[in-house]
């Protein structure tokens, strides 16, 4: 897949973990290098946003999912954060995780590693049972993501598992 940005071509340098695929539950360091983990079966809905840049037009586009998810009484959402390295500032945002892939276990097992190896500007949503419920690659690292596509798979993703399996 081929990634704009600016005049340059990048690209990924894996495949994409696609919808219905289990998510792998990853570890990330935050700034005071704290390890916590995010993907996997937690029982919480996930939002996981991954990005090769943070700039005032990410931050605007994570508080409107914010608002959106508090107008729409969606509370319990894990919401993360996630960036290369340490090189890059993580922002305070409250309620979200920000986090260093430091070992590169997100970048490959999300498959969203670059060729010049940030991440790309990505966004997955996994659900209750750590399934990919769905995902937004961005073609061009300057377009914002989906927010209200991505609202309503959060909503279906939120609703859809009851905890009692395939059979229940």
């Amino acid at each position: 897949m081929q990634i704009n940005h600016n005049n340059s071509i990048l690209t990924l340098e894996d495949m994409p973990l696609d919808v219905g695929y289990s998510s792998e539950k990853v570890d990330l360091k935050n700034s005071a290098g704290e390890i916590f983990s995010i993907g996997g079966q937690n029982g919480a809905t996930q939002l996981l946003i991954s990005v090769p840049f943070i700039d005032d037009s990410l931050i605007s586009q994570l508080r409107d999912f914010d608002t959106l998810l508090s107008l729409n009484a969606l509370g319990g959402i894990t919401k993360a954060l996630i960036v290369a390295n340490d090189t890059h500032d993580l922002p305070a945002l409250e309620e979200w995780l920000s986090g260093y892939d430091y070992d590169e276990a997100f970048g490959d097992f999300y498959g969203v590693r670059l060729s010049n190896k940030e991440l790309a500007k990505s966004l997955f949503i996994i659900s209750k049972d750590g399934a990919v419920f769905y995902h937004e690659i961005l073609n061009d690292l300057n377009e914002p993501f989906s927010v209200d596509k991505a609202l309503a798979k959060i909503v279906a993703a939120n609703s859809c598992y009851t905890g009692k399996g395939c059979h229940g």
